[in-house]
Parts: C-alpha cells; sequence; structure tokens
C-alpha cells in the first residue's frame, strides 16, 4: 500500500480498530481476523492535538482524546500509535499498534478497558494491561489484575492475574483463564472450552468448588475439576481427585483417586452435617 501520508493515518485507525476488537470476548462476537471485514468501510480518526507523522523513526501518532472509529468497533485511548516497516517499491506495513492510556475497546456487543494495548500484527497477538483489565459482554464479565490477550492466529484468550469470568450467579476465578473459540456454520467465532489454572474456585448459588485445574465444557456445561478436589455447600464438604461439576443443573459428582503403585487408591471422603445440627 503506497498511500500518501493522512491516508496511511486512516489506516492506521483502521488496523487499530480491527486488532482491539477484542473479539474473544464473548460466545457471538465475531472473529478477530485482521485482514478480514470490507476493507473500504470508511474509518474516522480524532485527536484533540492532531496526527503526527515521524518519517524518521517510523511511526504516526494520534494524541489527546484520540478516537478511532470503523463501523460498530470504537477505540478510544488518550493516545494512538502505530509503527511501520518501509518495503521495497515504497510501500509501508503497520508491524505493532499501541493504544495508551485510558483505553476503551467498544464493539456492537462488548466492551473492554485498561491503561494499555498493544497489538503486534505479525504475531496476531493482542495485550491489554495496566491495573485491572475488564471485558464486559451481554452475558458475561472478565475481569484480570495482570492482562488480557488474544491470540489471533490460535484463536485463544486469556486472562491473568487473579483473573474472574462472571455470569449471572456463577463465578469461575484462577490465576490463569484460558478460553478457546472456532467458528460456527455462520461464521462467528463461537467459545467452546475455557481452561482454569492453578488456585481454582468455582462459585454457583449453592455450591463452592476448588481445585488445582478446570476444563470448562461451554455447550455441555460441565466443569471437571482435578487435583485436590473439595466441593463445599454449606457445612457439608467432599473431597477427592476429580470432579465433574454441571453449572446447568447443579449436579456434581466426586471420584476417587487411581490406584498408584502397589498401594490402594485414595477414596472420595466427605464431612456431611445433619440437618438437625444445623438447626441448633
Amino acid at each position: 500500500m503506497t498511500t500518501a501520508g493522512p491516508t496511511r493515518a486512516r489506516w492506521t485507525a483502521l488496523a487499530m480498530t480491527l486488532a482491539l476488537a477484542l473479539a474473544g470476548g464473548g460466545a457471538d462476537a465475531q472473529g478477530l481476523n485482521f485482514g478480514s471485514g470490507q476493507s473500504d468501510q470508511p474509518i474516522e480518526i480524532t485527536a484533540d492535538n492532531g496526527i503526527e507523522w515521524q518519517q524518521e523513526a517510523l511511526v504516526f501518532l494520534a494524541r489527546g482524546n484520540a478516537k478511532a472509529v470503523r463501523g460498530e468497533v470504537t477505540v478510544l485511548a488518550d493516545e494512538l500509535r502505530a509503527y511501520y516497516r518501509e518495503q521495497k517499491g515504497g510501500g509501508t506495513e503497520i508491524w505493532r499498534l499501541d493504544a495508551i492510556g485510558n483505553v476503551k475497546i467498544k464493539t456492537a456487543k462488548e466492551t473492554a478497558y485498561g491503561k494499555q494495548a498493544i497489538y503486534q500484527v505479525d504475531l496476531g497477538v493482542l495485550v491489554l494491561s495496566g491495573g485491572k483489565v475488564r471485558l464486559v459482554t451481554p452475558t458475561d464479565e472478565i475481569t484480570a489484575d495482570k492482562q488480557l490477550e488474544y491470540w489471533e492466529k490460535k484463536q485463544m484468550a486469556v486472562a491473568r492475574g487473579n483473573a474472574f469470568a462472571v455470569r449471572e450467579n456463577k463465578r469461575l476465578k484462577a490465576d490463569v483463564l484460558a478460553a478457546y473459540f472456532r467458528p460456527d456454520k455462520a461464521g462467528d467465532s463461537k467459545l467452546y472450552r475455557v481452561d482454569a489454572f492453578d488456585k481454582v474456585t468455582i462459585v454457583t448459588e449453592k455450591d463452592t468448588a476448588t481445585s488445582e485445574r478446570g476444563v470448562y465444557n461451554v455447550e455441555s456445561g460441565i466443569a471437571t475439576l482435578t487435583g485436590s478436589v473439595k466441593l463445599t455447600r454449606g457445612e457439608n464438604v467432599l473431597n477427592g481427585c476429580r470432579a465433574e461439576v454441571n453449572l446447568n443443573t447443579g449436579i456434581s459428582n466426586l471420584y476417587s483417586c487411581p490406584a498408584t503403585g502397589s498401594g490402594p487408591r485414595e477414596r472420595a471422603r466427605g464431612l456431611l452435617v445433619p440437618n438437625t445440627r444445623k438447626k441448633q
């Protein structure tokens, strides 16, 4: 692409908008494909302090309440930056896009918040960081203390650092949450699996389950927990090596540990408190 400076600045807004759409946020989100969509769709970029083209540094800057709009996607930040490399024949190629300060990314169904967003174009990786990052969809809210990532080529989103996923009265918490997507018949990206690592906690209206790792099947509603599993309802506590928690029906199944070597297997165990004691 060999457009002049102002047009290239508008292309920067387009690229930033596509890159920062956070398509992994909801079950109905569109795929985050940098080259997809209507390439001739108009883009509007505004900034209180104007747009600067630093030719020696190979970067475009939009400063002061910077705003980039393309269709239903809007990127807001104190500053937008686009780093590019020059190509043979006189063209340019953007390789990194940044949104800095009070970042807010809005689509028709998702809104993401953070202090900084970086999109590595070559790798197809978006990282939203700074303070408590947050992604809100019509059905879910995801927060993390460290960062939110979207890996375009792997169709995977990752929340790191005290990560929470909340839907209605159900909560999934872990040090790391990894969500996986795949296209449906209409070509939309659909969430089908969530992996939880370290200090996993699932909280429903009546129960709390903890483990070292969890795998949640979105279609079946079943979360499979492994490693030091504990299920708690009121004063009743069950312990085992593996559990299946159906978040749709509220039914949980606890399993014993498999036998190791010549020793006996460790059986599931529980402490059940009678109702008479509860009444007392």
